[in-house]
């Protein structure tokens, strides 16, 4: 025998009414899950130039190894942002707009290698965590008074250093391990024997470090002399 089929449809208000049926807008994208929202593969999320703006840090799977939230509109990086997602290793948020970073954002990424928050309006560093690597903070608004003097002492694994195009009045303490430096553009007006080597080991040499650019800085660097004596490489710079 057979039954009638019915399609379910709904019930469509008189045409002389209004219809207020709520209707997914713009504002609401943001609550969709993050994997339908950015592009998630095995251990990576990708969160790259987002539509409608992204201006948090999205909630992650609990497995994500590497995070790319490039070229959004993040303002700030609060505690619990990171705080569940232990497995990370490599975070990338260059060109946003991120211009506070709670001290303990990064705390308990101990698995964290890598880290960009190039392109950002950072005054101000955030306590890195121990493992890193690479870090890069290039084009920011960061000054000597914002760079905590034990902020890179620890990282003794840190082997690029990227802190380029801000508004340092000075080099900051640089971990053994660096090989690669780039503090070009900012403020920096003189550097001292204690700078790159040690005043009070004249036999002391700075092997692993094999570039530093100094240039668009207004110290005139071949005033200096003693203190690049420890180096393989003297730094790109001013010297007359």
């Amino acid at each position: 025998m057979n039954r009638p089929c019915f399609l379910l449809q709904r019930a469509l208000p008189p045409a002389d009414e209004p219809d207020d049926t709520p209707v997914p807008d713009e504002a609401n994208a943001l609550d969709l899950p993050t994997c339908l929202l950015c592009v998630c593969l095995t251990g990576s999320v990708y969160c790259e130039e987002i539509s409608p703006d992204m201006t948090t840090v999205p909630t992650l799977p609990k497995e994500t190894a590497y995070l790319y939230a490039r070229f959004n509109k993040i303002k700030k990086i609060n505690t619990k942002d990171f705080a569940d997602i232990v497995t990370l290793k490599r975070i990338d948020l260059t060109g946003n707009l991120i211009s506070e970073i709670e001290d303990g954002a990064f705390s308990k990424l101990t698995l964290l290698e890598e880290l960009s928050l190039a392109e950002n309006r950072l005054v101000k560093l955030p306590m890195l965590p121990p493992k890193l690597t690479s870090f890069n903070a290039n084009n920011n608004r960061l000054k000597t008074k914002g760079v905590k003097a034990n902020a890179f002492k620890k990282l003794t694994k840190l082997v690029n250093l990227f802190l380029a195009d801000n508004q340092l009045e000075a080099v900051p303490h640089i971990p053994e391990s660096v090989r690669i430096l780039h503090l070009q553009n900012n403020n920096i007006t003189e550097v001292n024997k204690d700078t790159f080597c040690r005043s009070n080991d004249t036999y002391y040499l700075r092997m692993s470090l094999s570039e530093v650019r100094m240039d668009g800085n207004p110290v005139i660097l071949s005033k200096h002399p003693d203190s690049f004596t420890c180096m393989k490489v003297l730094p790109v710079g001013r010297y007359r």
